[in-house]
């Protein structure tokens, strides 16, 4: 027996004759071991190298899970862009029907004095909140916000005129609301001030409709029909902020008109 061990540990390399592991390397599980192992080859040159599927696993996950899952951001996103698209759509199909309905008006002014000022009263809160989406999607846009960088600008000629738009429906309103209830005595530049407005505002008007109306066509109706309102979260507060406006403009409306009368017998 003892022979035959002999001639065992004569057949094997000197290191292994005591450890059965070379001489540089320690037993499995030392720090040295596990070091040489991971040297690939060095000790062992058959030994494959060492996986890193678990380690890359273990750090994709902890990334992960400082953020929310990409269905989550993409419907965040969605809701962010899409649903100010919505709003901005909505209501200026409403505005366009009103506006549609204040072009009558101003046909034959002082005969219809009285649909005229009620539906321009009631235009204010809808454009408030049109001025509002708009200004809000401007805004992000330009400070920078990835998903509206990604969702891009309108046209360039549009984005000019935007600002005009807005000013010039302001002074529209606004003088029209003083023409009706300031003093008599301003009646005389304060009509010449709305009419010069409107001529200014209708033109740039017909442009900014006209630019947008393919994408007004597109999203106006998507808050208001069953299969699409679910796409993006928020519909019900979008359609109750335009029913809202739409309630505080009749207010606004019957709270004025009786002032028309006494606007015309001061004219």
């Amino acid at each position: 027996m003892n022979e035959r061990r002999e001639q065992e540990s004569r057949r094997q390399p000197a290191g292994y004759r005591t450890t059965g592991f070379p001489l540089d390397v320690e037993r499995p599980g030392s720090v040295k071991y596990r070091a040489t192992r991971e040297g690939v080859g060095s000790v062992f040159p058959h030994a494959p190298a060492p996986s890193t599927s678990r380690r890359d696993a273990r750090s994709t996950s902890s990334r992960s899970a400082a953020r929310p899952p990409q269905d989550v951001r993409d419907r965040l996103v969605r809701w962010g862009v899409e649903a100010n698209e919505r709003l901005t759509g909505s209501t200026a199909l409403i505005l366009l029907i009103l506006l549609a309905i204040e072009g009558v008006t101003v046909l034959r002014v002082r005969p219809l004095l009285t649909a005229h000022v009620f539906v321009g009263m009631l235009l204010i809160p809808p454009i408030l909140v049109k001025m509002s989406s708009t200004t809000w999607r401007f805004a992000r846009y330009y400070l920078g916000s990835p998903e509206y960088r990604h969702k891009g600008p309108p046209p360039v000629a549009l984005r000019v005129l935007g600002p005009f738009v807005m000013l010039l429906t302001v002074v529209l309103f606004a003088s029209g609301i003083v023409l009706l209830l300031g003093p008599s005595a301003w009646h005389g530049r304060l009509l010449q001030l709305h009419q010069a407005s409107f001529i200014l505002w209708f033109g740039l008007m017909a442009v900014h409709v006209l630019g947008h109306l393919k994408d007004v066509a597109r999203v106006s109706t998507k808050d208001w029909t069953r299969r699409t309102r679910r796409i993006v979260g928020g519909s019900r507060p979008r359609r109750l902020l335009i029913t809202l406006s739409l309630l505080v403009g009749i207010v606004l409306a019957f709270l004025t008109i009786s002032h028309v009368g006494p606007w015309l017998q001061g004219a």
